[in-house]
């Protein structure tokens, strides 16, 4: 009976996962965009001020990574992810209640805090420490296909709980929704497996950030991050100025949600053949070579699409790639607080990009940015190409 309640103990808690991973960035990040327009008309602010509060988000959950991966190492998920839950759920709740940008910009603040304590970072810390190499790559694909799909359920469900209660109604049932789903889901299901003090997680990390693979894998995933919130968030007015229709180019940025799974899936499956390194970078470099085709066959519909399932095809690799790459060659006594450490300069990328490209858009045009788009992406599949050969270098020294 005990053997049995530990092999389904597992499952339920990367079930558990998947659901809270779903709801938590559907409501906790991507259902924001819905409410720009009836905050912009309730709080008398233009959009990019509104837009200025979920960067903060952003930068905020950034900026505490590296705090909150030693706590997972100390302690464990289960706790902490409890507490953010509820913590996310009070801020959506007081996110209803605004009357000003700086209340607004105070809410994003703690909306930030509570992201990095139960979203993607926090989920990966608790699968990498419960499960063994061969099975990790399994439960990482299965939260994040499902939770791979938050946009597409979220968006449309926010948009219309805004058109039939309102904004701020719609943040109370947000609120509550995610306060009954992801609290309980937390606290029962999840495991804290930790680390015993004698791991020497700190001589792990120092020993980690001194070495040449660490930043290798710090270059890459900042730059393709960066080029990934590019094109999130320009791709459809690129598309627009490409001379495509509102309708079309929205439907075509859409698929990059779905293609994002397709490619996570093709990742794994990979995985047992070739190295994670070289396979992400194969990815990067499709990614690099979409930004460069864009400009000059996206005028068609045919050729906007060939190039945007390109770069979708990479969208969500890094999202698992990041921890597989981490926890193989570190091992998993600190893998938190490693994970945290790049984190920071990771999420600063993805909330500075897109204003450094809507700059450069304004002075050079959008075919700059396409480009400086596949430089990123080149940069980064170099940067895994030659993190995999510094590996393997070091297992032919060591056989």
């Amino acid at each position: 009976m005990i053997a049995g309640a530990e092999l389904k103990s597992p499952a339920r808690m990367i079930g558990a996962l998947a659901i809270t991973q779903t709801a938590g960035y559907g409501i906790l990040y991507y259902a924001f965009s819905v409410f720009i327009p009836p905050m912009s008309r309730d709080l008398d602010a233009g959009v990019a001020q509104l837009t200025g509060a979920i960067t903060l988000a952003v930068l905020v959950s950034g900026l505490v990574a590296p705090l909150i991966g030693r706590w997972l190492d100390r302690h464990g998920g289960r706790g902490l992810m409890t507490v953010g839950s509820a913590l996310g759920a009070l801020a959506v709740l007081a996110w209803s209640q605004v009357r000003s940008v700086v209340q607004l910009y105070l809410v994003c603040g703690v909306l930030g805090m509570a992201s990095a304590m139960v979203l993607y970072e926090a989920a990966f810390a608790v699968i990498v420490a419960w499960f063994d190499a061969r099975r990790r790559a399994r439960a990482l694909l299965a939260v994040t296909v499902v939770a791979g799909f938050a946009s597409s359920i979220f968006l449309p469900l926010t948009g219309l709980l805004v058109e039939l209660y309102g904004w701020r109604q719609a943040l109370v049932v947000l609120a509550v929704g995610y306060a009954l789903t992801a609290v309980p889901l937390h606290g029962l299901a999840v495991r804290s497996r930790r680390a015993p003090p004698q791991a020497g997680r700190r001589e792990i990390v120092r020993a980690a950030v001194r070495g040449r693979p660490f930043w290798l894998l710090a270059a890459a995933f900042l730059t393709q991050t960066g080029a990934v919130a590019v094109m999130g968030v320009l791709l459809v007015t690129y598309l627009i100025t490409l001379g495509h229709s509102p309708v079309f180019a929205a439907g075509v940025a859409g698929l990059l949600g779905v293609l994002s799974v397709t490619g996570r899936l093709v990742t794994t499956g990979l995985q047992a053949r070739w190295p994670v390194a070289l396979i992400t970078a194969v990815m990067f470099g499709l990614q690099g070579l979409a930004a460069v085709l864009l400009p000059l066959v996206g005028r068609g519909g045919v050729g906007a699409v060939v190039a945007v399932v390109l770069f979708g095809l990479g969208f969500g690799v890094a999202t698992i790639a990041r921890p597989a790459l981490l926890a193989d060659r570190y091992g998993t006594a600190a893998y938190a607080s490693l994970s945290g450490a790049l984190a920071l300069p990771i999420t600063v990328a993805k909330a500075v990009a897109p204003l450094l490209a809507a700059g450069i858009a304004q002075v050079a045009g959008y075919p700059a940015v396409m480009g400086a788009v596949a430089g990123a992406c080149v940069l980064g599949a170099l940067s895994l190409v030659a993190y995999e050969r510094g590996a393997r270098g070091t297992s032919e020294a060591a056989a």
